[in-house]
C-alpha cells in the first residue's frame, strides 16, 4: 500500500500534529516511568496491553482480524524494526542519557530513512527533500548544543538511540516494500503484539527480581504509553507512512523532539535559549519545505 501523494492531506497534518505533540511530551515521560520501572517490562506491558487494546477496538467495530497466511512472516519482521528493534534500544538509551537529548539523536532517523528508502525502494528524492533534510538536521544539530560533550561520557547510550533511529527508519521502508492487505488497527495491533513478545521473554528471566508497585506518576506514565503513545500515535503514524513517500513521512516527524524539547522547558523548568529559537526555525522550515506546496 504504497503512499499515493506526496504531500499529506488534509486528515494526515492533524494526525501529524497529535502525533508530534503527544510522542514529544512522551520523552521526559518515559524517563520518569524507568525511575521504578525496568525497561523490558516498561516496553513489553505496554505494547501487549495496547495491542490487545488495538485488537479489541477493531473488532468492536467489525473489523477482520485474521492475518493473511502469506503474510505472517512479513509482519514479524515489520514488528522486528518498528517494534522491537526501536522500543528496546530506546529504553536503554532513555536511561542512559537526557531524555531531550536522546529524543534528538533518536530523530535523526529520517537521515537513514531518506537514504534506505532510495536503496530499497528506488524512491526519487527532491531537491525539496534534501533541503528538507538538511534544514531538519541543522536543528537538531542545533539543539543539541552544548550537550555533545555530556553525550560523548554515554558513548553506549548514544549508540542505542542511533541504531534505534536506524531501526525504526528500516521498518518504516519495510511497510512500503513488504505491504500487509489489513485494515491499519489490525495490522498496529498485531505487530505491537509480536513485537512484544521477546521482550517479554527476556524481561522475565532478567528483570522480574526487581519488580515492584510503581507510584502514581510512573503508573500514569505507563498508562499513557499504553493509550496514547502506542495505541493512538503508532495507529496514526502508520496511517501517514502509508499515505506518502517515506522522505515526507520521515521527514514530517521532526516536529516530534522540538515539542519535547519545549516540554521540558514547561513542566521540567529547562531554559529555552538562542539555540531553541534557531532550531525552531530549521525545523519548521525543514518540515514546511516537504509539506507545503507551492
Amino acid at each position: 500500500m504504497p503512499g499515493t501523494h506526496d504531500r499529506l492531506p488534509r486528515q494526515g497534518l492533524l494526525m501529524l500534529a497529535a502525533i508530534s505533540l503527544l510522542w514529544g511530551l512522551n520523552w521526559p515521560i518515559m524517563k520518569t516511568v524507568l525511575s521504578e520501572v525496568p525497561p523490558l517490562y516498561f516496553r513489553a506491558s505496554c505494547l501487549l496491553l495496547g495491542g490487545a487494546g488495538m485488537l479489541a477496538l477493531a473488532r468492536i467495530n467489525g473489523i477482520c482480524l485474521a492475518v493473511p497466511r502469506d503474510c505472517w512472516k512479513r509482519l514479524l519482521l515489520l514488528s522486528l524494526f518498528n517494534i522491537t528493534g526501536w522500543n528496546v534500544l530506546v529504553v536503554y538509551g532513555v536511561s542512559l542519557l537526557p531524555s531531550g537529548r536522546a529524543a534528538l539523536l533518536g530523530y535523526t532517523m529520517p537521515l537513514w530513512g531518506v537514504i534506505l528508502s532510495v536503496w530499497i525502494l528506488g524512491e526519487r528524492v527532491t531537491r525539496r527533500h534534501l533541503l528538507g533534510l538538511l534544514l531538519g538536521l541543522a536543528g537538531i544539530v542545533a539543539l543539541m548544543g552544548g550537550s555533545l560533550e555530556g553525550m560523548r561520557q554515554a558513548p553506549v547510550g548514544v549508540a542505542c538511540m542511533i541504531v534505534a533511529a536506524w531501526s525504526w527508519a528500516l521498518g518504516i521502508v519495510l511497510f512500503k516494500r513488504l505491504p500487509v492487505a489489513m485494515p491499519t488497527s489490525a495490522l498496529t495491533g498485531w505487530i505491537m503484539l509480536l513485537g512484544a513478545i521477546p521482550m517479554l521473554a527476556a524481561a522475565i528471566p532478567l528483570e522480574t527480581s526487581r519488580l515492584f508497585v510503581p507510584s502514581f506518576w510512573p503508573a500514569f506514565g505507563l498508562a499513557y504509553n499504553t493509550i496514547v503513545a502506542f495505541m493512538l500515535c503508532y495507529w496514526a503514524w502508520n496511517r501517514i507512512v502509508l499515505m506518502v513517500p517515506v522522505a515526507v513521512s520521515c521527514l514530517s516527524s521532526l516536529i516530534t523532539p522540538l515539542i519535547g524539547v519545549l516540554g521540558g522547558v514547561l513542566f521540567l523548568g529547562e531554559t529555552l535559549g538562542w539555540r531553541e529559537g534557531l532550531a525552531a526555525l530549521l525545523i519548521l522550515a525543514a518540515v514546511g519545505t516537504v509539506l507545503i506546496r507551492r
